[in-house]
This record gives structure tokens, sequence and C-alpha cells, in this order.
């Protein structure tokens, strides 16, 4: 068991009319002149936008917008925001979307108040003293960045996708109204869900098996999930289950089920450079990498795979065969990928076969130019990250 620290100081307006509460919740947070960010369409169409800006308004507090924010979310947006906070004087960063939408927030939040080049943040070369305060409007829950210390944002010099962690990132606070994640298509709440699932997942493949709580939590949030987005994919306008995905997201990412153990982060970062190349949907790449990574990492705590399969997969657990009962689990959580239409390789994902020069581009970025490991059950060196994307190509 890992002594922790625990913070997650972000207050949370959860409901029907929870975006009612914009204009006092910024006030309370200091703002004063306010960045609208957000997407596309999805806001605009929807009323939303227009709506958040009303209640600014109405509230005696100024703004600004900016918007074109797309998944997998660009450094030169980023500079454009910082570029417009700095000549409008914004003070306060609010997010109106989902997680692409609040990760570019943090980063321009980051910008503002520094000379430093903000990728140098990204690339570990410095660590930013303060930034501006930020809060979100959630239209899309997947990524928990509503309520995380993350960001991860896309350079397309390169195609390099690269996140950044610091406590200062933690939203002041976080709107969510259920109501407004009706209207997501299928692929997208399937791919938000596979996300946060992940999240929890990255935290419970661990080698620390003492923190009892802390994984009955984890798996606590990983059956909910799973039940859930096939309720909403059923019915789209069920109040109940897409209010446990909204919620489901934040949880699985603010740390609580990653508390007292050591956490793994492998996948993400091999997703990574799936979509930095290739620009995919960050959950749907999530699924086409774990199953291969679950295969080549499964004998580091053999155990926590079996207890995976039998109380989040519901197989049953064949006593005198421990991998086999784990191997099973693996194939259940593949099913249920391609049961909520997800891949579980790279082929199904980008729609043909990845070539062995791209491979090894994904391997060089995502090892940092061979000098960097990453994953926490089993540390992946260059071979290990090449040999799990060679198993992923399907």
């Amino acid at each position: 068991m890992k002594d922790f620290n625990y913070y997650a100081p972000t207050e949370v307006a959860f409901g029907k009319e929870s975006e009612d509460k914009v204009a006092s919740l910024v006030k309370k947070y200091g703002g004063k002149k306010v960045l609208v960010h957000y997407g596309g369409k999805s806001a605009v169409k929807s009323g939303l936008l227009d709506k958040i800006c009303t209640l600014l308004q109405e509230g005696g507090i100024e703004y600004v917008t900016l918007g074109g924010v797309v998944p997998n979310p660009r450094l030169s947006l980023v500079h454009k925001g910082i570029e417009l906070c700095r000549q409008e004087g914004v003070d306060f960063i609010l997010a109106v979307g989902g997680g692409s939408v609040i990760d570019s927030g943090k980063a321009i939040a980051m910008g503002v108040v520094t000379d430093e080049e903000v990728w140098n943040f990204y690339l570990g070369k410095s660590h930013p003293s303060a930034c501006l305060p930020i809060a979100s409007v959630l239209t899309i829950p997947a990524a928990g960045s509503e309520m995380s210390e993350s960001t991860v944002i896309t350079n397309e010099d390169g195609g390099v996708k690269l996140g950044y962690s610091d406590n200062i990132l933690r939203p002041k606070f976080a709107i969510m109204n259920p109501c407004r994640t009706f209207t997501l298509p299928p692929y997208q709440t399937a791919a938000g869900v596979t996300d946060m699932m992940m999240h929890t997942m990255e935290r419970y493949f661990t080698k620390d098996d003492d923190m009892d709580l802390t994984t009955d939590l984890a798996e606590a949030v990983l059956r909910r999930m799973k039940t859930a987005v096939f309720d909403a994919l059923k019915n789209p306008e069920d109040y109940r289950s897409r209010a446990q995905i909204a919620w489901g997201g934040s949880v699985a990412h603010w740390g609580l089920t990653g508390c007292g153990v050591e956490e793994d982060w492998a996948t993400h970062q091999l997703e990574h450079e799936l979509s930095g190349m290739f620009d995919v949907t960050h959950g749907a790449g999530l699924a086409a990498i774990w199953p291969s990574w679950a295969r080549y990492t499964l004998h580091e705590n053999l155990s926590r795979f079996v207890r995976f399969a039998v109380n989040v997969m519901d197989v049953p657990n064949d006593f005198t065969d421990p991998e086999g009962t784990a191997l099973r689990g693996i194939e259940a959580m593949e099913r249920f990928y391609h049961a909520i239409g997800m891949p579980i390789n790279i082929k199904e994902l980008i729609g043909r076969d990845i070539t062995d020069e791209e491979i090894q581009e994904m391997v060089r970025k995502c090892s940092r130019d061979y000098t960097a490991t990453c994953g926490g059950l089993k540390v992946l060196h260059a071979d290990d990250m090449e040999t799990i994307y060679k198993m992923a190509r399907g």
C-alpha cells in the first residue's frame, strides 16, 4: 500500500438546471472577464453556448469567445487563445464542451500568465508556477478533465501528442447537466465510456493488492459504466443512465480510484501516438490497444487480472486455471468493446493494416527517441512498446 495525498478541490453543480448557476460560480471564484472556450457545432446548435453567454451577461460578467477546438486539441489554437486573453484582459477560462475543450482551456490558462512557451510544459522542460482559474460546463463526459489535474495537447508540428499534469490545473467548478448529453452520437457515447473506464483501469492494474477499498471502488465504477453505456445506447434520453455516465467520468479520473496504489498509464501513452498519427478518437484508440497490453503484462500480477475477469467481467473463476480465467476476462472485455461499437485492434481502428514504418515512428515518439519508458505494472521499454503495437495490429 502506497502513501498518498488526495486533492479534489473542484466544486460540482450537477443536475437538470445546473448551468443556471454559471454566473454566480464565476463570481465566486473571482472571474470578471471570461474567455468562453468551445468546440464547434454542438455547443452552438444546442443553444447552450448562447444560454451561457446570456447568463454571464445578465450576471454582469464580461466575456469573449473562442471556438474551434477539435478532438485531439491543437497547440495552434492554444496559442491563439493565449494571445486573445492577453489582448482582452481575460482573467478566467470557462470551457463549454468535453475533454478536448477543457484540455485546451487549461493550456491557455497556463500560457497567459507566463512568458514561457506553453509547449515546454508538455515537454517537461519547465513547470508553470501559476495559471488563470478555469472551470467547465460539461457536454461530453469522457476525459474527466473537468475535475482532474491533467491536460493533453497535440502539436501539429510533427503530430506529437503529450500530456501535462499539475494540481494548479484542477478546475474551480464543473457544471454537469446530464440532459446536455442526450444528443451525443452512439459512437461518441461508447468512446467516452471506454475512456473513463480506462482511467480507472490504468489505476486498477497494479502490483499493489493491499488497498482493498480502493480496489472495491474501482470495480464498482467499472461495473456501473458497463451497465450504463448499454442503457444509454438503447435509450439516449434515459436521464438515469446519462447521469451515471456524467458522474462516472469524473469519479474515474479525479484520483479516487487510485489512492494507495502505483498507477500504470501505459495504454494511454501508447494510444497517444495512435491518435497523434492518425487523429482517431481517443477512447476508440484505447480499446484498440488495451487487449494487447493486457496479454503482454498478464503475468506481472496474474491474480489482479483474475479478479478483474471475475468481479468486473462476470467470468466464472476456474481455480485450477488462473491464467485461463484471466485470458477469458480479456476476451470478455473484447466482446464488450465490440458490443458497444469499439475496435479491439489497430486495423479495426484505422481501417487498414498499419505498416512497420508507422509502428517504428510511434515507438520512437512514445519512447522520446528511445530515452524514456512508460508503465507501472510493467515498465515498458522501446522493444516492449514495439511488441505491443505489433500484437495490436489485427
